[in-house]
C-alpha cells in the first residue's frame, strides 16, 4: 500500500536519513518519536507538501513521488483542525469533493454515514466558531474522510484535546478504522496511544528509523537503548555479561540465560522492580539492598529511584503503598526483580 523507499528529505540543520518503510494495505500504522525526531516530515512528504530530497514513495503500486498534493488521493488530519471558520460543519465535511471526481449519490451516502458515525448530524449547520475541541476534531476527521482516500495521515491528532475528549477521539479512530479499513499513518509522540490504536509501529529518533515491528513486540522486546527508554523502560544498563550473569560493577543480575555475543544491553520495567522493607527469596529472583533516593509523585503511581552501590534502580509504588511502607528518601529498602523480567538486547 504505501512503499517508502531510501526516503531523504535535507532540510536547514536536520535530515531524514535513508527512511525504509512498508505499510500494508488497511492497515493502522504510528510513527513514533520525540519532538524533532523527523515524524511529521515523514507525513508531509507522503502527503506532497514538503519536496524530497531523494528517494521514491508509492501507494497502491503507484509512484506519487512527483505528484501534486490533491492528485495523490490522500487525507491528512492536523492537530490543529485547520477548519474554515466562516464555513457550517457541512460546508467543512464536503469541501474537499469539489476538487475529486466522484459521483454525487455515492459521495453524499458516505458523508452521511460519516456523519452519522462521527455523530454531526446535528451539528450539520452549525458554524465551527461554536464547537468543542472534540467537534472539532470529529469535523476535521470528517473532512479527511469524506474524499474516501486510500491513505489517511494523522498529525498528532489526539495531542491538543483534554483527556476526556482525547479518550473520545481515540475511540472513534479505533472504531473507524475497523469499519472502514482505510490504511491509516498517524504521527504521536504518545506510546499510549500507539499501543491502543496501532498494529503497527517505528520509532524514529534524530531523524533516523530506530525499530519497526508489530507494537506489542516493540514495547516487549525494545532492540536499542533509546527504543528501550522510548516505550517506558527507565532503567537500562550496559553491562559486563558472564555466563548468564549481567554485572553493572559489583552487582550481579542473573538472567534466564546466556545471552548471544551480540547483545550489549538489559533493561528493565519499572513496575518490575519489587520494593519492601524486607528481604525477599525466591528462585529467580534478584535482591539487593539499597537507599531511597528520590520519589517522584507520577499522579496514579509514584516513582522511586534506590540507590544500590553505582547504580540507581527506578522502581514504581501506589501512593497508598508508599505511605503504608512509611518511606522517604534515605530510607534502607530492598528491590528484587526476577530473571525473566530482564530483557537483554
Amino acid at each position: 500500500m504505501i512503499e517508502i523507499k531510501t526516503l531523504r528529505i535535507v532540510l536547514d540543520g536536520f535530515a531524514l536519513q535513508d527512511i525504509e518503510l512498508s505499510i500494508q494495505t488497511g492497515e493502522f500504522f504510528t510513527l513514533l518519536g520525540p519532538t524533532g525526531a523527523g515524524k511529521t516530515l515523514i507525513l508531509e512528504a507522503v502527503a506532497g507538501i514538503v519536496p524530497v530530497t531523494s528517494g521514491r514513495i508509492r501507494v497502491n503500486d503507484r509512484d506519487i513521488t512527483d505528484l501534486a498534493p490533491e492528485k495523490r488521493g490522500i487525507g491528512i488530519l492536523y492537530q490543529d483542525y485547520a477548519l474554515f471558520p466562516h464555513l457550517s460543519v457541512l460546508a467543512n465535511v464536503t469541501f474537499g469533493l469539489r476538487y475529486h471526481k466522484t459521483d454525487r449519490q455515492s459521495s453524499g451516502k458516505w458523508v452521511e454515514w460519516l456523519m452519522e458515525r462521527l455523530r454531526l448530524q446535528a451539528l450539520a449547520h452549525r458554524s465551527i466558531c461554536h464547537l468543542s475541541g472534540g467537534e472539532k476534531q470529529r469535523v476535521a476527521l470528517a473532512r479527511a474522510l469524506a474524499v474516501n482516500p486510500s491513505v489517511l495521515l494523522l498529525d498528532e491528532p489526539l495531542s491538543a484535546l483534554d483527556p476526556n475528549f482525547r479518550e473520545e477521539i481515540r475511540d472513534i479512530l479505533k472504531k473507524l478504522h475497523q469499519e472502514t479499513r482505510t490504511t491509516f499513518l498517524m504521527v504521536t509522540h504518545d506510546f499510549a496511544e500507539a499501543l491502543f490504536l496501532g498494529e503497527r509501529t517505528a520509532i524514529l529518533n534524530n531523524g533516523k528509523i530506530e525499530q519497526i515491528g508489530p507494537v506489542s513486540e516493540v514495547f516487549q522486546r525494545p532492540a536499542t537503548p533509546f527504543a528501550a527508554k522510548f516505550v517506558g523502560m527507565k532503567n537500562v544498563f550496559a553491562p559486563v555479561f558472564k555466563d548468564n550473569r549481567a554485572i553493572l560493577d559489583d552487582l550481579e543480575l542473573h538472567l534466564e540465560a546466556s545471552p548471544q555475543r551480540d547483545k550489549r544491553y538489559v533493561a528493565i520495567r519499572s513496575e518490575d522492580i519489587q520494593i519492601t522493607r524486607e528481604k525477599l527469596s525466591g528462585n529467580g529472583l534478584n535482591v539487593f539492598q539499597g537507599k531511597i533516593s528520590e520519589t517522584i509523585d507520577r499522579d496514579l503511581y509514584h516513582e522511586v529511584s534506590v540507590r544500590t552501590g553505582k547504580i540507581i534502580f527506578r522502581g514504581m509504588l501506589t501512593r497508598r503503598a508508599l505511605f503504608e511502607m512509611k518511606l522517604s528518601n534515605g530510607e534502607d529498602v530492598y528491590i528484587a526483580v526476577r530473571s525473566s523480567a530482564i530483557h537483554v538486547f
